[in-house]
């Protein structure tokens, strides 16, 4: 029994959303002087990567890995984040054009029913449904609607011969997944947790030169409080009642709940008495930092691996994406052996194959 189908290739819908378009390229070769003359980096089975194109990449690495003003008025800083994230993005400009490449020989297109069927959503998803809010969202990002089309026809392309090259090898069956989890069980290790009541006495603090202070009959009345309020726990009260009449903490709305909550997110020495605690039972009054504190052992889970059925769509999920990119690696090398690709500038070359050689030898895994 397969569980899971292949990538949809509706996915391109949401990553075209994000992207920003580039700006609009002039190759002037032969023309007028006024306007400028590209400059060409590589060529790429004759279709060409130009130093806009790069600087626009560069840009948007630089975005995403949040430089923060001081590298970018740092000459020194900046040419050394520039030279980090270039070699990749050479990789991934390359790679992507080759896809599209292909793409476009096999006569794949986005047909206009397709665009506008992606635009009415994106624009409903937005908020942009109305023309003047979307007309002044493109001016505010530099964007025309031929920006927008030529980046979510890209994706689609990319997409599209993805699914067409590899993605019938992407349906996982039942027995796959099965030998995934029992492979992997610590992957689906679920720690241990509690569920517990607490009602909170408050103690009231008064300022004195500035800082907030505990007056000592105020804490006695607190603490007696708070010895009155579980004696009524003792005799059979309901917690989670007397927690809402009585508790200074936001959890009274939920009669005291919490959790469940693991048990490694709690201080060590709550974690060691909840442990020798068994479900039902009542702490004594706690003094804690704003007043006393009782609390009630509603539930304890141990730790353990979860069961194969409620773990089933993550198990697909991960097989899925280990052979995606898997099937994405010995494709992508397949189309890189048959180019023809020509480089305007040797030190780019250099970064490039530098690049894939690292990505080869697993010292850095790429894209």
């Amino acid at each position: 029994m397969k569980i899971r189908k292949p990538l949809s290739t509706s996915w391109w819908l949401l990553a075209a959303a994000c992207m920003v378009a580039p700006a609009a390229i002039a190759i002037a070769a032969g023309q007028a002087t006024s306007q400028v003359i590209e400059q060409v980096l590589v060529k790429v089975n004759g279709d060409i990567i130009t130093k806009t194109e790069l600087e626009e990449r560069q840009i948007g690495a630089l975005r995403e890995r949040k430089v923060g003003p001081e590298v970018l008025k740092n000459d020194e800083q900046l040419k050394k984040a520039i030279a980090e994230v270039t070699p990749q993005l050479l990789v991934n400009a390359i790679d992507e054009l080759l896809v599209i490449q292909l793409g476009r020989e096999k006569g794949l297109r986005l047909s206009d029913e397709q665009f506008n069927r992606w635009l009415t959503s994106m624009r409903k998803d937005q908020g942009l449904e109305d023309d003047k809010k979307f007309e002044a969202a493109l001016k505010q990002e530099g964007m025309t609607i031929s920006d927008i089309r030529r980046n979510v026809e890209k994706q689609f392309l990319l997409s599209q011969v993805q699914t067409e090259e590899f993605g019938g090898k992407l349906q996982i069956t039942e027995q796959e997944a099965r030998q995934y989890y029992d492979a992997n069980q610590k992957e689906f290790v679920e720690p241990a947790t509690v569920t517990i009541r607490e009602i909170l006495i408050e103690v009231p603090t008064v300022t004195q030169q500035g800082r907030a202070m505990v007056n000592v009959g105020k804490d006695d009345e607190a603490a007696r409080k708070a010895e009155a309020v579980r004696a009524r726990l003792t005799a059979g009260e309901d917690f989670a009642k007397v927690a809402g009449e009585v508790s200074a903490s936001a959890s009274k709305a939920n009669g005291g709940l919490i959790g469940p909550i693991a048990t490694t997110e709690l201080a060590p020495d709550l974690q060691k008495m909840l442990e020798n605690m068994k479900p039902g039972e009542i702490t004594q009054p706690m003094r804690a930092a704003k007043g006393y504190q009782i609390l009630k052992l509603e539930t304890s889970k141990q730790s353990g691996v979860r069961p194969f059925d409620t773990v089933r769509d993550v198990v697909a999920d991960r097989v899925y994406q280990e052979r995606s990119r898997s099937e994405m690696r010995k494709f992508i090398e397949r189309v890189r052996r048959q180019a023809i690709i020509v480089w305007k500038n040797e030190e780019l070359r250099k970064a490039y194959e530098q690049q894939l050689a690292a990505m080869s030898s697993g010292t850095n895994p790429g894209h």
